[in-house]
Order: structure tokens, then C-alpha cells, then sequence
């Protein structure tokens, strides 16, 4: 990929979290590899979608990124509009604090994001207060300017949080995300918690911003057809490591990898008579528990065409030619 594009780079990204027993004396005896060393680019102004079931770790990816949880293991280089590129995972203190204006974080849950004994001014104006950017009254002028931005009534900034709707919480997330202009922004299912009349409503304002202030995306999601509306690129995630990352119409119409095309054959076509056609595939078995991964592939224990190799050995993860990548031994 063209370096000068690339605003994130991830290497090899672990997070372990450690399993302890003992009452005095703690002692580690294993841990959850809830990231086991992810590669991926994330290109400045496109959104790149990070799907795949619950627990396969998608989540804890995207706050390993933004340092959220120190990484076990792994780089992230950051490179902003300035040209000036940081490692973040080197990064502590006050170097990191200066880092958090460039990066910001949508969260799933609108209803727990958001603390119930501060005002909407508040909760939107406390990243201005913190970082310099706004004092005295001209915070609570760009709190008025934020609301309008994502759609509420700038008059607004006296109420609580438990006095609006789920969506309108979301946007109020969005606000806070918004408030120190980042150039990176990792939305992490911002729309799963919502009624479906709403997630496209939020969808589409995140889209409109996008625009508006050229910001980046890290669309963390399991719903595979609104990634596809919102996506320019998708990596597929499968109990710890990504699997398959392509662009949008290239993964959706010539997936690779078995788990991909699993993943996808379960995704409704609206119609019927291509749903009437279509091969669906039921993988067998359950998702391995992250303690105790599988050796070689983590998909040979479910993957219908997993061969001896796929035991024993962990699959490089390449580029099989127009920068599809794919981590599989029997894809050529």
C-alpha cells in the first residue's frame, strides 16, 4: 500500500489478557488471547470494516489501537495530517494524552457511554476542557455548534442523558468523538444497541461527517449488510486474527476464505428467487474458547476443507494478487 495514504499501520497486534488464581498470592496460569496478531492499513478518508461473531475479539482490537488496553505485543504507527508518524504503543503520559485529540472512540452502548450525573454540555465540552482547546464561554459555544452538527437542538445542553432516546444518546456520543476534530475515529457498533428505524438515520450522519471533516473510519460491526453499505474495505475476524481483508465488492462477490464464505452465505438477499438458488453453509461445531486456541489455523476445527496442513501449521497471511488478502493454505 502507498505510504503516503496510510494513516494507520497495525503489526502484528497482540492483547492477552491474563487468567490469575490465589487470594494472597496472585499467580498467572494462562490467559484469553483475545488479539493474536493482527496486520492490517487502515488508508486516510476510507472506512474499513472490521466484522465477525461475538467474542471473536473485534472490539478489543479497536481499543488496543487506540491504547485503551496497552498491547502484549504489536505496533501501531499513527501517521497524521502533519506527516509526523508515532508509534502508539511506545506512547505513555503526556506524549499519549496529546496522541487522544488526533484519535476518538464512538462506543456500542449509548446508554453506558454516557455518564448519568453530567449534562449533555458537559459530557461534550469535558474532552475540550481537558485538552486546552476551549475556556469559559466559548466552550459551551462549541458545545451548541457540535449539537446542531449532529442533528439536536443546541439548546439542549442542560438536559441529562436519561432524557433522550437511544439514538439521540448515539448522537451525543458522536458529538464527544467529534469535539477535539480527530482525524481517526473507531466506531464500535454504534449501531447494534439502536432500533433498526434508527440505525440507518445514525449511519448516514456518520457518512455526512465523514465528508464534511474527511475523517477516517474503523467500522466495528457484525452486521455484514450494513458494513457492506458503509464500507470501502472489510476485514473478516475469526477467534482472534483476521482471516480475509479485501475491498467491499471484491469479499462480497468472490469471498476466499471458508470462513468468509460461511459468514456471507448467511447474509439475506432481498431477492427470492437468487435466495432460492443460494448454497447455504452450516459450519459444524462450536467457536473454540481463546484460552486454548486450536494449533495451525484457528478455523481447522470447523472448516469444512481443512486438511492436515491446516493443523499443524498457522497459514501466512498474504496478498494473493489485487491486494486481497487472505490467511488460508489452500487458497492460491
Amino acid at each position: 500500500m502507498n505510504g503516503d495514504s496510510t494513516l494507520l499501520k497495525v503489526v502484528d497486534l497482540k492483547k492477552h489478557f491474563p487468567i490469575t488464581q490465589g487470594i494472597i498470592f496472585m499467580r498467572e496460569v494462562g490467559s484469553v488471547k483475545a488479539v493474536d496478531g493482527v496486520t492490517f492499513d487502515v488508508l486516510r478518508g476510507e472506512t474499513l470494516g472490521l466484522v465477525g461473531e461475538s467474542g471473536c475479539g473485534k472490539s478489543t482490537t479497536g481499543r488496543t489501537i487506540l491504547q485503551l488496553h496497552r498491547a502484549t505485543s504489536g505496533q501501531v504507527f499513527f501517521t497524521g495530517a502533519d506527516g509526523d508518524t508515532r508509534e502508539l504503543t511506545a506512547l505513555k503520559g503526556e506524549h499519549l494524552r496529546r496522541m487522544r485529540r488526533k484519535m476518538q472512540m464512538i462506543f456500542q452502548d449509548p446508554y453506558a457511554s454516557l455518564n448519568p450525573r453530567m449534562t449533555v454540555g458537559d459530557i461534550i465540552g469535558e474532552p475540550l476542557i481537558i485538552h486546552g482547546v476551549a475556556h469559559g464561554a466559548e466552550v459551551n459555544d462549541r458545545v451548541q455548534d457540535l449539537l446542531k452538527v449532529v442533528g439536536l437542538n443546541p439548546l439542549f445542553t442542560n438536559r441529562y442523558p436519561h432524557e433522550f432516546s437511544g439514538g439521540q444518546r448515539q448522537r451525543i456520543g458522536v458529538a464527544r468523538a467529534l469535539a477535539l476534530q480527530p482525524e481517526f475515529i473507531i466506531c464500535d457498533e454504534p449501531i447494534s444497541a439502536l432500533d433498526v428505524s434508527i440505525q440507518a438515520q445514525v449511519v448516514n450522519l456518520l457518512e455526512d461527517l465523514q465528508e464534511q471533516f474527511n475523517l477516517t473510519y474503523l467500522f466495528i460491526a457484525h452486521d455484514l449488510s450494513m458494513v457492506r453499505h458503509i464500507s470501502s474495505r472489510v476485514a473478516v475476524m475469526y477467534l482472534g486474527v483476521i482471516v480475509e481483508l479485501t475491498s467491499r465488492d471484491e469479499l462480497y462477490n468472490n469471498p476466499l476464505h471458508p470462513y468468509s464464505q460461511a459468514l456471507l452465505s448467511a447474509v439475506p438477499v432481498p431477492d427470492p428467487v437468487v435466495e432460492e438458488k443460494r448454497q447455504r453453509i452450516i459450519l459444524q461445531g462450536d467457536v473454540p474458547s481463546p484460552i486454548n486456541p486450536p494449533s495451525g489455523c484457528r478455523f481447522h476445527t470447523r472448516c469444512p476443507i481443512a486438511q492436515s496442513i491446516c493443523k499443524e501449521v498457522r497459514p501466512e497471511w498474504r496478498d494473493v494478487g489485487g491486494k486481497h488478502w487472505v490467511a488460508c493454505h489452500l487458497v492460491q
